[in-house]
């Protein structure tokens, strides 16, 4: 049988801040003008999928979000 594949984890806002070195505000910030994806939960908090974080994390080794 074939194996289900692995969802992708979710990173909070200070999970994703630790990661670019900025404040969890930031975070937000950039999620609200649409600069990073995120999920919301049922509780309405930001998750962020932790492969698209990856994937800006070594584009903004060249240029930076903001």
């Amino acid at each position: 049988m074939a194996e289900e594949p692995q969802p992708d984890p979710l990173l909070t806002p200070a999970e994703v801040a630790a990661l670019f070195r900025v404040d969890p505000k930031t975070v937000t910030r950039w999620a609200r003008a649409g600069k990073i994806g995120a999920v919301r939960t049922l509780g309405g908090h930001r998750r962020f999928r932790a492969s698209e974080i990856r994937r800006r994390l070594d584009q903004t080794e060249s240029e930076p979000l903001r």
